[in-house]
């Protein structure tokens, strides 16, 4: 895939310093080792290495990822590790996904609030989800649970909700059969919603103390004010909506390809950018049909504080399992939900393609470009340093006039 003509990183490099100097004091130390990582991406300052065509010699230099998780270089191959590791959890049943949606008084407490308030989002919705599954009157099973959470919406505003993969059954109380849902139909809406509103005001308003709040919302550090806050949102319709169910688990880890790793925006969807503006595709789901593709441009200064709002706290996680995809008992519960599937066991051999025998050249996973053979590390360079070797130069262009 061609490397886009714009990126993110050259924005950040030709304006981030003059964005930090303008918000000095107002940036976390989060956002700048973000703004560090992305504009250092691929460079030279992160060392590299120089492979070289066994058959035809042609040569490239590689720089060294980031491998920060809100750069847009670097989520394609996180994500395809990923998905790996998850190709052995699917299970050969109908998939669903499921949207809980946070509403936007809620959305702008959370922005001053991160960790709890994204946290109390993933709880409330899994408790919901596996509440409502486990109740005989709708499923009477345990199922599991894949959740991603998102920050944003498609022009990069704050917009927290969380997207879940559920597989369409799940095991019985007793252990002893697989239930499976209704053809084309998880659970309720209605009442997921119901139970999710509840929880989770229930959960928020417990963890009051350990909010902050500034600004317009100064006054919510006040229990009754906070209280007050809250009531009409008891009675309002919370969005949680679910997708019809996938074609199959490998259009399952597409989808997952297109979402887990996912950042605020992707270098293809910008258009262009100045020294005053940037330029970049967005979405408008209140519309339908091809007019919903929209280009918007934003203040140079604009677009970086909107893309820095997505930054997550050091150590969060934005990708959770839960139930019978619970970290600590998953390949226990993928193992029985086989057999009572009546599906053999997963046995794809962890293999070691793509790896070298110690005594042998490390080889890289993508043929040359230009004649399709093996491409051989010839050299390595440290972070700051330059390789030795020179890269081929592109082949010249030989243009014919017919004229």
């Amino acid at each position: 895939m061609s490397r886009p003509a714009l990126e993110v990183a050259d924005i950040f490099r030709d304006h981030g310093a003059a964005w930090r100097k303008a918000n000095a004091g107002h940036v976390s130390l989060e956002q700048l080792k973000v703004m560090s990582a992305i504009e250092r991406c691929r460079t030279a300052e992160l060392g590299g290495h120089v492979a070289r065509c066994e058959a035809c010699s042609h040569t490239l230099i590689a720089y060294n990822s980031c491998r920060n998780r809100h750069c847009p270089k670097c989520q394609g191959a996180a994500a395809r590790e990923w998905l790996a590791e998850r190709q052995a959890d699917l299970l050969p049943v109908p998939y669903f996904h499921v949207v809980f949606t946070l509403p936007a008084p809620i959305a702008d407490i959370a922005y001053q609030n991160k960790s709890v308030i994204y946290d109390l989002l993933f709880k409330a919705a899994a408790e919901t989800t596996l509440t409502i599954a486990a109740d005989p009157r709708h499923l009477g099973a345990t199922i599991g649970i894949t959740a991603v959470l998102h920050t944003w919406g498609s022009a990069m505003t704050h917009h927290p909700h969380l997207h879940m993969i559920v597989p369409g059954g799940g095991i019985s109380p007793d252990g002893s059969r697989w239930i499976a849902c209704r053809p084309n139909f998880f659970l309720s809406v209605r009442v997921l919603s119901r139970l999710f509103r509840r929880l989770f005001l229930d959960k928020l308003r417990a963890a009051h103390k350990t909010l902050t709040f500034f600004g317009d919302h100064a006054a919510l550090a006040d229990k009754n004010a906070f209280a007050a806050f809250l009531a009409p949102l008891r009675k309002a319709e919370w969005v949680v909506y679910a997708k019809e169910p996938f074609g199959g688990p490998q259009a399952v880890l597409a989808y997952l390809s297109r979402y887990t790793h996912r950042v605020a925006i992707s270098n293809r969807r910008l258009i262009s950018a100045d020294a005053t503006a940037v330029t970049f595709k967005w979405k408008d789901y209140r519309i339908e049909g091809p007019g919903r593709y929209k280009s918007m441009t934003l203040s140079t200064h604009e677009f970086i504080r909107r893309f820095l709002m997505h930054v997550l706290p050091k150590g969060f996680h934005r990708i959770r399992h839960y139930g019978l995809l619970a970290n600590g008992t998953r390949v226990a519960n993928i193992a029985r939900a086989r057999a009572l599937l009546a599906v053999s066991p997963d046995r794809t051999p962890a293999g070691t393609d793509g790896e070298s025998e110690p005594d042998q050249p490390h080889t890289l996973m993508k043929p040359c470009p230009c004649c399709g053979g093996r491409m051989i590390i010839i050299e390595t360079f440290a972070r700051g340093c330059q390789p030795k070797h020179r890269p081929t130069p592109p082949a010249p262009v030989i243009r014919i006039d017919t004229s």
